[in-house]
C-alpha cells in the first residue's frame, strides 16, 4: 500500500479505524498528525480519527510548557495537552514524547508532582 501522506510504497500501518483505509509510513505519520499508541494494544490512527484528549480547559495567554518552558498555544489543538489532574498545567505533544521516549517504562514521572 501506498502512504497517503508521501505517496511512496513500503512497510505502512494502517488506521485503526473500521472504516477508514488510510495507511501511513511510521516516519511520516508524526509531520501528518497521526497518532501511534506505544502501549497494548499498539494502535494507529490518521489525522481523522485520532482520539482527542477530553478536556473543558483552555491554556490561559502566556502559558508555559511544563517541559521546555516555551510558551503554548492559547487555544486549544493537536500540538498541545492538557495535565488531565491540574487542568493549568500545559506542555506541547513533542515534549512529552520525548520526555517519555527517553525516560523509559520505569521512571516516567509526572513533572507537577514528581509522582
Amino acid at each position: 500500500q501506498c502512504c497517503f501522506i508521501c505517496g511512496q510504497s513500503g512497510a505502512t500501518i494502517t488506521c485503526c479505524d473500521m472504516d477508514c483505509d488510510l495507511s501511513f509510513h511510521l516516519p511520516c505519520a508524526k509531520e501528518a498528525g497521526c497518532v501511534t499508541q506505544y502501549i497494548t494494544p499498539y494502535s494507529s490512527y490518521c489525522p481523522a480519527h485520532r482520539p482527542q484528549q477530553a478536556v473543558e480547559a483552555t491554556p490561559e495567554p502566556g502559558t508555559q510548557c511544563l517541559i521546555c518552558m516555551e510558551p503554548v498555544e492559547d487555544r486549544k489543538t493537536f500540538n498541545i495537552m492538557v495535565f488531565p489532574a491540574r487542568k493549568t498545567s500545559w506542555f506541547h505533544r513533542s515534549c512529552i514524547q520525548n520526555q517519555s521516549m527517553h525516560s523509559g517504562f520505569f521512571i516516567f514521572y509526572c513533572l507537577h508532582c514528581q509522582n
